[in-house]
């Protein structure tokens, strides 16, 4: 099913607009997915369900149609990960006969979710965990949503959430009374994308428009402009959404538009999230909820669209 987006975004340094919708794509549970284009094919890894850790679909047409495996990406956690607890996973591709699987799982040493990494020389798997996680943030609730990143310069980042929401507070998503933060870290990588080298830095946080919380980053650079999309609100109400800020340099600052890309209602979409552009920002796969009880996500699909002053997108 074809379905159209008309939104006008109006930015200093960059206009960004979700032009066709299409979807759903994949008509079953399949949240937080991520988008990976390599060897000649497309695929999309999303969290967990049902004895699957990590799942993955392919498309034989550069994204127009998907299918559904049922293969497991990660059928091993890692010693320092639970099984059946994985989110959010990203994938990235080394450009050395590499693939890297970004994920976030809970530690039961940690008692919170940690982001870790595991690699394969395909990019179906099975991917071989790292021992140790990447970051855990426990004081802060814990790490969670990572995603990987290349700058022109070759240095790899990845960028994660401080899951705040798992401390408290009340509310649907555990922070509603804003009790805790919720930011968004930068953390930068050695070559290999496994081991991480310095401190994180904070890049965002949430603000007067964004409920108690966002998440989901993804980080991308289009023509020079850093790109930075993330979720706000509770992901199980219909506030949840798909956002955006930008930023002339990888450290910031980062500008949010003015207004989300995707809100509960376009397209006949419900709480659109969880979106992961391709690389070059030109398309991008996000889920939206269909079933509130389970809690049931498809995946859905959008072109993107770029102009320096204002675009209009029918």
């Amino acid at each position: 099913m074809k379905l159209n987006l008309v939104c006008v975004v109006k930015l200093a340094l960059a206009t960004l607009a979700a032009s066709t919708v299409m979807g759903p794509v994949i008509s079953s549970n399949f949240p937080d997915p991520a988008i990976l284009q390599a060897a000649g094919s497309t695929y999309a890894f999303a969290t967990n369900n049902g004895n699957i850790n990590i799942q993955i679909a392919t498309s034989p047409d550069n994204g127009t149609t998907w299918a559904l495996t049922s293969t497991d990406a990660l059928p091993d956690v890692g010693s320092w990960a639970t099984t059946g607890s994985t989110w959010a996973p990203d994938v990235i591709d080394r450009g050395d006969g590499t693939y890297v699987l970004y994920y976030a799982a809970m530690s039961p040493s940690q008692k919170t979710h940690c982001v870790g990494a595991a690699t394969s020389t395909n990019p179906t798997g099975p991917y071989t965990p790292q021992s140790q996680p990447i970051a855990c943030q426990t004081a802060g609730g814990g790490a969670i949503d990572p995603a990987g990143f290349q700058d022109t310069s070759g240095t790899r980042y990845i960028v994660y959430k401080v899951d705040g929401s798992s401390l408290g507070g009340g509310g649907p998503c555990g922070n509603a009374d804003g009790a805790y933060s919720t930011p968004i870290m930068l953390q930068e990588m050695e070559p290999d994308g496994i081991t991480p080298t310095g401190d994180p830095v904070q890049i965002l946080d949430r603000g007067q428009y964004d409920g108690p919380l966002i998440e989901a980053p993804v980080l991308i650079l289009h023509e020079g402009t850093y790109l930075l999309t993330f979720s706000s609100n509770c992901y199980n109400t219909d506030l949840y959404d798909i956002s955006y800020a930008t930023a002339p340099s990888v450290s910031g600052p980062y500008t949010k538009a003015s207004s989300p890309l995707l809100v509960t209602g376009d397209d006949g979409l419900t709480a659109p999230g969880g979106a992961t552009p391709n690389i070059n920002g030109t398309f991008m796969v996000f889920h939206a909820t269909v079933n509130s009880d389970p809690l049931t996500r498809y995946m859905y699909t959008a072109t993107m669209d770029w102009e320096g002053a204002t675009v209009i997108s029918v």
